[in-house]
């Protein structure tokens, strides 16, 4: 089953006289991505996808296909699906939207945003384990040094949680600022200060409902950074990698580094405007996307890698605020996933040309032809998917 909205296709496939353009493809038209998609379905055996293609910064094309539920209801280009890991890139644009107004400095250190030293704050009152435990850093001087680019590049030198540390406690693994490993814990980090920095400075926000403000401008009327479950009954329940059905889950606060629910055809209005820029300055879209630190290591997970040898690095990959930078053959590219057991996610983006292509699934096994896809749509991005999921794509 499938239900689509179709939006004019008109122009995908222009080539213009510019550099990049002589390997860009003509995107596919909407039934032969439709097709596409039916193949990988059938191949990974996914229950659910949904699909969206930018280009030259406009939404060209939106899909759902398949079910949202063990009762067979179709999944739509409106039903509510989890975000993942996805939240981070909105995030990043929103600690941008903040950089633009004067109230972050990327290079500032945080604690020259708060009040008083970060190991002296206590849990949050009404969601203790809403933030990391920050006394655990009394004894380490080092977290004075963290500003927002280390928190937004993964380079903190947290895990990506406390809570999955032996001892159940937060550390700082290497100097911050010098090695990229990813952490959603840094970027926690980093909501902790905007919503209880210096009132002074304009900070002391609410994260949530300051991405509202934004979701409200881009029309973005069904995505939230906290869910309840019974609030919207068109919503998708997931399947992880052994086909077995897994219930929508409740995300009761907001937590940057995944508690986003959107829809696709929401998500793909953001990709529109990041990608073209639009709400930020030019300075802070620059940033967002030019690479920031080097990414030297085999693949994302697991953490704490050792750098490849020189020779085997990939020279062109690189850590942006919110997002992984590469360079390929159409030219500067950007993209991130999320994924849990029964999630899959992609974004990824190309510079020049202002394409994108997203897909969410509720069904974690169709990540194993999300390369394909992409591939099918964009042609060669150079988009580095083998660093991302190693041999990992499609497994909960």
């Amino acid at each position: 089953m499938k239900t689509s909205k179709n939006l004019p296709l008109a122009g995908l496939g222009a080539v213009f006289c510019l550099p990049w353009a002589v390997l860009a493809q003509t995107i596919p038209s909407g039934p032969a991505i439709d097709a596409e998609v039916g193949k990988i379905m059938n191949r990974t055996h996914a229950k659910g996808m949904a699909v969206a293609v930018i280009d030259h910064g406009k939404v060209g094309y939106v899909q759902a296909y398949g079910i949202r539920n063990p009762k067979g209801d179709p999944l739509a280009p409106d039903t509510v699906m989890y975000g993942a890991s996805l939240t981070k890139t909105v995030f990043a644009y929103t600690v941008m939207e903040l950089v633009d107004q004067g109230k972050l400095n990327l290079d500032t250190p945080l604690k020259d945003d708060l009040d008083r030293p970060l190991p002296s704050y206590g849990p949050d009152p009404v969601f203790p384990d809403k933030y990391g435990p920050y006394k655990d850093l009394a004894d380490d001087p080092r977290w004075e040094r963290i500003t927002p680019r280390m928190c937004l590049t993964h380079s903190t030198g947290f895990s990506n949680f406390w809570f999955i540390e032996p001892d159940q406690k937060l550390h700082i693994h290497f100097d911050p600022g010098t090695h990229f490993s990813y952490s959603g814990e840094g970027l926690i980090l980093l909501q902790f200060v905007i919503e209880h920095g210096r009132k002074a400075q304009g900070l002391g926000l609410d994260v949530g409902d300051f991405a509202k403000a934004s979701f409200d401008r881009l029309g973005m009327t069904r995505t939230s950074l906290t869910w309840h479950n019974g609030q919207d009954p068109n919503v998708a329940d997931g399947w992880n990698d052994q086909g077995q059905p897994q219930p929508h889950e409740n995300r009761s606060k907001v937590r940057v580094a995944g508690s986003m629910n959107t829809t696709i055809s929401d998500f793909s209005k953001f990709t529109a405007a990041l990608v073209s820029g639009n709400g930020l300055s030019r300075a802070s879209f620059a940033e967002m996307a030019k690479p920031q630190l080097h990414i030297t290591v085999a693949h994302q997970f697991p953490l704490f890698q050792p750098d490849l040898p020189a020779s085997e690095q990939r020279k062109d990959l690189y850590a942006g605020l919110g997002v992984v930078v590469f360079d390929g053959p159409q030219g500067h590219g950007f993209f991130k996933g999320g994924h849990d057991g029964q999630t899959a996610n992609t974004m990824v983006c190309l510079k020049p040309s202002q394409r994108c292509v997203v897909i969410l699934s509720n069904d974690v096994r169709s990540e194993a032809g999300f390369a394909e896809l992409v591939g099918y749509i964009l042609g060669d991005t150079g988009v580095p998917y083998d660093w991302e999921y190693g041999d990992h794509a499609g497994k909960s």
